[in-house]
């Protein structure tokens, strides 16, 4: 099978389309013809081997994606040859075919189109999670998502509004502002265009109850500074390549609550709220109230351009594959 191969860390340019073994199908897997994947900031950070796990080279970057089933092995739970589905996988996406377990699949709503249904999974999972249990993220609170144009921040500004918060999007540019807008975000501010800290006492005088921060670098302190009493602030990542150093005296101060996400911690210490925020986000993107938003797209062979594109930071939303596509 075709698959962008990274044979040594290094940066995007490092993975190569090539041809490379099919995975082998075991017991409760499912083996699937990829028909789109989406890229996402952790592939960028495998790749460069600076992500939290470390997976030994040669391997397939991706993570998630969209595609038919070709092959069903001996548990395969109840899945069938011809099912369209999605799926996550920690890497391997970046490939025409993808072996994972049967329960890391889910099939795609009718009239989902599939670079749209290989967009939902890690971002939308991750914010689902992050506000529903971690933030504990309530009707009518007012919620900032730092990197709102990106895939965890778009998909946090379209839960948040879904969850009955209002939302204040912060992003780095008005295309990235543009799409909060239309997922729901009723404040918007650019931190290119002044201080971030002055912009958010303007838009936000009595202060945020929540803020959600997968950018980290030098939005975190200002965006702290911005909760109200007893606020909660939860950080997710650091695409901006910098990991704050928060001074705790705000923390003193403000009664607020620093929390931080992880999906194997949370997947495995809180498995009760887990199954139940998963029950829901797939009641909803069955339902299509939660879309991801697609806002470039790349072939297989562009892979290394496509994983590069999300390391500078110009996604608007998700960035696809369409593996199919020469």
């Amino acid at each position: 099978m075709r698959a962008a191969v990274c044979r040594r860390y290094g940066p995007p340019e490092v993975v190569e389309v090539e041809e490379f073994p099919a995975p082998a199908l075991k017991e409760g897997q499912v083996r699937v013809r990829v028909h789109a994947a989406a890229v996402n900031f952790p592939d960028v950070l495998f790749v460069a081997n600076k992500y939290q796990v470390t997976v030994p080279p040669p391997f397939v970057p991706g993570s998630e994606f969209a595609g038919e089933v070709v092959e069903v092995a001996d548990g395969g739970n109840g899945y069938s040859v011809g099912d369209r589905v999605i799926g996550t996988c920690m890497v391997g996406a970046f490939a025409e075919e993808a072996v994972v377990g049967a329960h890391a699949v889910r099939r795609i709503p009718a009239g989902m189109n599939d670079q749209v249904a290989a967009a939902f999974g890690v971002a939308h999972r991750t914010s689902y999670h992050v506000l529903r249990s971690t933030a504990r993220l309530q009707p009518g609170e007012e919620l900032i998502v730092l990197g709102a144009g990106g895939g965890v921040g778009l998909a946090a500004v379209q839960i948040g509004v879904l969850l009955g918060a209002k939302v204040t999007a912060v992003a780095s540019s008005e295309e990235k502002l543009r799409a909060a807008a239309g997922c729901g975000a009723t404040r918007l501010i650019d931190h290119h265009a002044g201080d971030l800290r002055a912009a958010l006492k303007d838009a936000l005088p009595d202060g945020a109850d929540v803020v959600i921060d997968p950018v980290g670098g030098d939005l975190a302190e200002p965006a702290l500074r911005s909760l109200r009493w007893a606020g909660r602030f939860v950080t997710v990542g650091y695409a901006s390549g910098v990991i704050p150093r928060i001074p705790l005296n705000l923390v003193l101060l403000k009664g607020v609550q620093i929390l931080g996400f992880q999906f194997r911690d949370f997947s495995t210490h809180a498995l009760e709220e887990y199954l139940r925020d998963d029950r829901e986000m797939q009641e909803h993107f069955a339902a299509q109230r939660l879309v991801p938003h697609v806002g470039a797209t790349f072939t297989l062979d562009e892979a290394a351009a496509a994983l590069r594109y999300v390391g500078d930071g110009h996604a608007v939303g998700k960035v696809v594959l369409d593996i199919a596509r020469r």
